[in-house]
């Protein structure tokens, strides 16, 4: 085998891949499916196809590495990778896995780097919140059957934390993007790094860290800045409250939603993006890439994303969730979870823990 090209080229177009509302069968498989997921069968069955892919996915991702013996290390890895997915889409049609930026990496590896949520809740001693439920006297008939926060102009771009286990300050701040939108009809990006550098109280930077410790950093500290005063820099920082401009965004605390009540989950959901933790280590949701996901995962709280919507798709009931890796992984970003599983902690556990942002008109 030839020397393998370590160059790299530039993106393609974020919006080359589209996805499909429900997976193709038949003849559209062949012509449609394989093109969102990023390979063919015919790529499995030659060696030289596997080369040719794995070059064509390194360009894609901008992949270098330290040396070649350390690119072929990937590749093996690249195609113990797409044996599963490939094996997987095979077996499952409600969603389908696809090659992304996670394809050179082990599952312990990707464990390890793009996770990150603490498993300690704060005590409901705290001023800012965390005891009330505000949604507890509306009715399921006042629930709409279907909410997406992004038609409503809530949710800003899908953001990546890269290799920091920082997912708990992008759950926040997605969550206080949107309560902040819904009161003053402004959407503005805000600063997850400085939750990263400032919020220490129970937070542990790029190691975990957990929501509404973070929701009460923010209520007592005064609010807090933009993403363009404060950037990201995929790494802990010292604490700068006084970066730029003053702080932009106030809320007056947080409230949990009651554990283990889908209802409750998405009457909460209905009035605002909230926060909720996940198990997200499992192998199908690191190359998920589209349809309703309804596991398989346990609920060993992982991982920390942000509800911004719910609906039906084809008899499946779901709700819309926004991940932190980047707008390559999944459904631009997206997942849509399966809801109605008859667990009250639901899907991967995505009713244990929520919680949402208070701020007041």
């Amino acid at each position: 085998m030839g020397k393998l090209s370590i160059a790299a080229v530039l993106l393609c177009a974020a919006g080359a891949w589209l996805l499909a509302e429900a997976r193709p069968h038949g003849d559209d498989m062949e012509n449609d499916f394989y093109s969102i997921v990023g390979y063919s069968p015919e790529d499995l069955g030659s060696h030289d196809r596997l080369i040719k892919l794995f070059e064509e996915w390194v360009a894609k991702y901008r992949k270098a590495y330290a040396s070649f013996e350390e690119k072929l290390k990937r590749f093996e890895v690249f195609k113990e990778n797409l044996k599963h997915i490939d094996e997987i889409n095979r077996e499952v049609s409600s969603y389908w896995l696809g090659l992304n930026e996670f394809a050179d990496l082990t599952h312990d590896e990707f464990k390890a780097a793009y996770l990150g949520l603490s498993h300690q809740r704060p005590s409901r001693t705290s001023n800012s919140g965390g005891g009330s439920f505000r949604y507890g006297g509306v009715s399921r008939g006042d629930v709409p059957k279907e909410v997406d926060w992004r038609k409503k102009g809530a949710v800003t771009e899908v953001k990546n934390q890269g290799q920091c286990g920082s997912c708990w300050a992008f759950s926040t701040v997605a969550a206080v993007e949107g309560i902040n939108q819904i009161v003053t009809g402004n959407l503005t990006s805000l600063s997850e790094q400085e939750l990263i550098d400032c919020s220490t109280d129970g937070n542990n930077g790029c190691n975990g860290g957990m929501m509404d410790y973070a929701f009460s950093y923010i209520a007592g500290s005064g609010g807090l800045h933009t993403e363009e005063a404060y950037p990201y820099l995929m790494e802990e920082g010292d604490c700068d409250q006084k970066a730029g401009d003053e702080k932009v965004v106030t809320i007056s605390g947080y409230e949990d939603v009651p554990a283990n009540d889908e209802q409750a989950l998405v009457t909460a959901l209905a009035h605002q993006p909230i926060s909720v933790a996940i198990e997200a280590s499992g192998r199908h949701f690191q190359f998920y890439k589209g349809g309703v996901f309804d596991g398989p995962c346990g609920a060993e709280l992982d991982h920390g994303v942000a509800a911004v919507g719910y609906g039906t798709s084809k008899g499946q009931d779901y709700i819309i969730v926004k991940n932190s890796w980047g707008p390559h992984w999944g459904e631009k970003g997206y997942i849509r979870m399966k809801r109605g599983t008859g667990k009250p902690e639901g899907l991967c556990g995505i009713n244990k823990m929520a919680s949402y942002p208070t701020k007041g008109q």
